[in-house]
């Protein structure tokens, strides 16, 4: 019997001896069209998108639920060859399931995108002791009760729930190890109550800090307070652990600021600010540049809030205080000035705590596990695709040769975990602590590669109703000519044009239209212009220290902890998991799959 003969059977070890040395479970093997519906095949008009899989008759091998091909040729096989050791056959890499062992976690911003993902691959993946989640509620009980809707039962979990076998199984695992503790990351002592703080105190191994508001245009001083404030009480308090071996803080790669070219994972130091114009070596460049000094940002934004006796107008005057901050000392916007200052505030306060700092780039939906495309909240460039895909965005503030710079949620949990497990041993101590999750570097994404992507996608699988053509997006360099462009195309878009030549609507119709047709380029500007960074930003995060930790981590690693941004193909990704998952987890789009 012919693997080419054969439909489904149980993998004989003969055959497939590889699979069973790289320790893979004998599972039924599916004839490779099995899969033409899903995301490694996806049919348009009769003719495959993807050369590599359309003509491919051989069977596939279902991994860990993604299919591998047992061909001498193909290039996934070397994957699940064992790797040559110095160590009697046997490669412990990083030893991650051997750190995470019984170890306990203390995790802030758990019910968000990268705390949510990373409770979930501890759960699924790791034998971790005790996760306490600081959750915002007003009691124990609101607390268990948002523990149960926003994580327990959400879809995230499925895979946890299927492992567990049953329902009772899944409960009895969340009691032991998902310990709800009702706190603020903005109160004295997180606001946690003295007996949850003790507790804490005693058990944590590692605390992970996810939790910081995002918004990028957001009042200053909710964006002080969050992100840098908070960061210095959790500081504090992991100081009073008697058995913490590392405090990781989750940033952004952003905190680099307009800095140009090869940007290093290193730290930053007490003062630096982001212009491109400074070199950290040229002193005199250092003391002519504007210093940032975090004391004086705060009494700033808390001088502001006195200012105005209507709440609209401090929002308004905190918010525009903010960009005008962060465009003074070089940061796009008040987001990643706050970030880049929790980050200094760490690294001054710390003293000898051990301290990671991950930096990923943009985050977005997840690109195998535990579901391809699963994603939360509409985030990032996902606005920009929504509106694209609505007809609503004829035009975009981007340079289309620059580079975009994606992650997928999942690559920044297991680049975070296995980070974890190297930097908490006693060896590794006096490594470098940061570490850049990007994908510029490695397998970079031009934005006219990603708007002609999002061209095909629509065209072929339009959003909802909408019946018309999406045209291509035009990228211009000046918020001029794109409120000009976009006016003129919104106007005579066949929607604005069909009412407005329809002799039945009265004269009130028509400038009902065009107010309508107003808000939407005033939407299409602020898009724009939130999202400029991106679209012009010149520097390139260096992942020198995530491709080494890539290289330490045995194949066992690497399979179940991917980090590898190489392996991912955007069109691909894009076309059927990011946007079909958008479409399902955003817009509940109830008829997609992913």
């Amino acid at each position: 019997m012919s693997l080419t003969q054969t439909t489904s059977f149980l993998c004989p070890e003969n055959t497939l001896s590889f699979l069973h040395k790289a320790k893979v479970s004998c599972l039924p093997v599916k004839s490779c069209y099995d899969y033409d519906k899903t995301k490694f095949s996806l049919f348009s008009n009769g003719k495959s998108r993807y050369p590599r899989t359309s003509n491919i008759s051989k069977l596939s091998v279902l991994y860990n639920g993604y299919p591998y091909f047992p061909s001498l040729h193909h290039p996934l096989e070397s994957e699940l060859l064992p790797a040559a050791s110095d160590h009697d056959g046997v490669d412990r890499g990083i030893g991650i399931l051997e750190f995470f062992q019984g170890k306990n976690i203390f995790i802030t911003g758990a019910t968000g995108l990268v705390g949510k993902a990373l409770i979930e691959k501890l759960l699924r993946s790791t034998s971790v002791g005790k996760i306490y989640l600081l959750i915002k509620a007003e009691d124990k009980e609101a607390a268990v009760d948002r523990l149960k809707k926003e994580i327990v039962d959400s879809e995230l979990f499925k895979c946890v729930r299927e492992k567990h076998g049953n329902i009772y199984n899944y409960q009895e695992l969340v009691k032991e190890k998902l310990i709800p503790v009702v706190g603020n990351i903005c109160d004295p002592n997180l606001g946690m109550d003295l007996n949850s703080s003790r507790a804490i105190m005693k058990d944590v191994d590692v605390i992970i800090e996810s939790a910081a508001s995002t918004t990028l245009n957001d009042r200053y001083d909710f964006l002080l307070d969050t992100n840098v404030n908070a960061p210095q009480r959790l500081m504090r308090f992991a100081k009073t652990c008697k058995n913490l071996k590392l405090f990781v803080h989750i940033s952004t790669a952003y905190v680099n600021g307009r800095k140009e070219g090869l940007i290093l994972e290193k730290p930053l130091i007490m003062g630096e600010n982001g212009r491109k114009d400074i070199n950290d070596d040229d002193e005199m460049s250092l003391c002519s540049s504007p210093r940032l000094d975090l004391a004086d940002e705060i009494s700033l934004a808390m001088k502001s809030t006195s200012q105005h006796d209507q709440d609209y107008d401090v929002t308004k005057n905190l918010k525009r205080l903010g960009l005008e901050r962060a465009n003074i000392f070089g940061w796009y916007n008040a987001y990643h000035l706050t970030k880049a200052m929790g980050e200094m505030v760490l690294n001054e306060i710390k003293e000898d705590i051990p301290l990671l700092i991950i930096r990923p780039t943009v985050i977005e939906s997840s690109y195998k596990e535990p579901v391809p495309g699963w994603i939360q909240g509409n985030r990032m460039f996902d606005p920009v695709i929504i509106s694209y895909g609505k007809g609503q965005l004829p035009a975009y503030l981007a340079d289309p040769q620059v580079h975009m710079d994606i992650i997928p949620v999942d690559m920044v949990v297991n680049s975070t975990i296995a980070a974890i497990a190297k930097h908490a041993s006693n060896s590794y101590k006096a490594e470098s602590n940061v570490y850049h999750v990007a994908s510029g570097v490695v397998n970079p994404l031009r934005f006219c590669d990603f708007f002609e992507i999002l061209h095909e996608y629509f065209n072929s699988t339009p959003l909802f109703n909408i019946k018309k053509d999406i045209r291509k997006i035009k990228c211009f360099s000046n918020m001029n000519e794109l409120s000009k462009y976009t006016r003129e195309a919104i106007l005579l878009s066949n929607e604005m044009g069909d009412a407005i030549d329809d002799d039945e609507i009265e004269e009130k119709m028509v400038g009902r239209v065009k107010s309508r047709a107003k808000a939407k380029v005033a939407y299409a500007e602020q898009l724009c212009k939130m999202y400029e960074f991106i679209g012009f930003i010149q520097g390139r995060f260096d992942t020198s220290n995530t491709q080494k930790l890539l290289k330490e981590m045995s194949q066992e690693e690497q399979l179940e902890f991917e980090v590898d941004a190489t392996k991912i193909d955007w069109r691909n990704y894009f076309l059927e998991i990011h946007i079909p998952g958008l479409r399902k987890y955003v817009l509940n789009d109830k008829t997609m799959s992913v």
